[in-house]
């Protein structure tokens, strides 16, 4: 991983604090945090972060500073953004996006 993506992993390990039901998992050559064995968000090389918000909540999410749909390989991430690394600076802001992750990963079955 990159320093900025390690520097995010660690602002976000952090941010949510040790809890039972989040791991962080190694996937896209670099990590995942995983709650109850679905994806929750993830630090990307650059210092983005990979939001997990689902359907029901990616127009609040895309009305966010620096939020756009997530690519990948071309493909469009549906239930997926990407935020810019300037926009999560603050670690209120940054908090706000985990909390919005958590709202639609927390309806998920666990896996």
């Amino acid at each position: 991983m990159s320093q900025a993506a390690d520097e995010l992993a660690f602002r976000i390990e952090t941010l949510l604090g040790p809890r039972p039901d989040i791991v962080q998992k190694r996937m896209f050559g670099g990590v995942a945090f995983m709650l109850r064995g679905n994806m929750l968000c993830g630090p990307m090389k650059d210092g983005t972060l990979m939001a997990r918000v689902g359907p029901d909540l990616m127009a609040e999410a895309l009305a966010r500073f620096g939020a756009q749909q997530m690519e990948m390989g071309g493909r469009t991430m549906k239930g997926y953004v990407e935020v810019e690394a300037d926009a999560i600076e603050d670690d209120d802001v940054l908090t706000g996006w985990l909390a919005l992750c958590e709202q639609f990963v927390g309806t998920l079955p666990p896996k």
